[in-house]
């Protein structure tokens, strides 16, 4: 069984990221494996050999020092408390345990709405990491288990107002397009304590909350945890298995391919075809129009 060594996260007052300090936790490695480990892998490989029992048994001793002061999951997410940044953690989903247990007992539903507007996955041209659900402008937003708020912020063109909360059982979830939000960084929470009223923030088209679940910053559909419809988890006992929980990591290595163009006036769909070496039909594909459809200048066409 491998140990997870700890990594320390250093966050000057201006930083933008955490900033591991790899040298420690090399040198740990190094003297129990006699392997070589290179700083840019070492926070990829950390759990490439984890044991799930475990990672949940460090998790729950973990949940009763997190209301001594402790930051909730804090060794697992490597002492690493970043209130600036969504994902700080840059982990791989290919180096994430293939499976994990997660304790998910007190569920909260976020909002009394059950009215799903928007659902996980690809919006044409980005992915949507999280789930919309319909609501008033005002209705309570809750935090879904106990928790600790990481980041307060405001997306203009984005998540609007949002908030982040990291959960002791290992999860942290995204609440945006908020109107107000009622707590502050550092909070500790109670499942089902308001957090927030729902609104209609930054880019959106209608009052909605858009949720995330996320593992060490990567986002999972979460319909594979929550019964929306009868606002409960679907087990108290949630064994998370990769290669169902990130079933969607294809269509986002096919969206870091990706390559964009932007039309210019004169421009042709046969012309651009030439230009990024590539056909007529296959941009008609890729952009899910037809060989005599409009161009506009401006417009955004994929051509990779």
């Amino acid at each position: 069984m491998r140990f997870l060594p700890t990594i320390f996260c250093m966050q000057p007052m201006k930083s933008k990221r955490c900033v591991l300090a790899v040298v420690l936790s090399a040198l740990f490695l190094n003297a129990v494996y006699a392997e070589e480990i290179s700083p840019d892998s070492l926070a990829f490989d950390l759990f490439s050999a984890s044991d799930t029992t475990d990672f949940r048994t460090e998790l729950e001793m973990e949940e009763n020092q997190f209301w001594c002061g402790i930051h909730p999951a804090d060794s697992i997410y490597f002492g690493c408390w970043d209130t600036e940044w969504v994902n700080p953690y840059k982990i791989k989903i290919d180096s994430l345990p293939d499976s994990v247990r997660f304790l998910c007992k007190n569920y909260v539903h976020p909002i009394a709405s059950t009215r799903i507007t928007s659902h996980f996955g690809l919006r044409r041209y980005r992915f949507h990491y999280g789930i919309d659900i319909g609501l008033t402008v005002g209705d309570t937003v809750r935090s879904v288990f106990d928790g600790q708020v990481r980041i307060i912020d405001y997306e203009r063109r984005g998540y609007g107002h949002y908030v982040v909360v990291r959960h002791p059982n290992g999860f942290e979830t995204v609440y945006a397009h908020l109107s107000r939000v009622l707590v502050h960084k550092n909070d500790t929470l109670k499942a089902g304590q308001p957090i927030a009223l729902g609104g209609n923030t930054g880019r959106s088209t209608g009052p909605h909350l858009h949720f995330e679940v996320r593992f060490l910053g990567n986002a999972i559909n979460p319909t594979k945890l929550i019964d929306f419809e009868g606002q409960q988890v679907l087990q108290e006992d949630f064994l998370m298995v990769k290669k169902d929980a990130y079933d969607h990591k294809k269509i986002l290595d096919e969206l870091a391919k990706a390559q964009y163009c932007t039309v210019r006036s004169g421009d042709t769909l046969s012309g651009l075809a030439r230009r990024y070496g590539t056909t007529v039909s296959k941009l008609c594909k890729l952009n899910k129009i037809s060989a005599s459809s409009i161009i506009r200048i401006g417009q955004r066409l994929r051509y990779r």
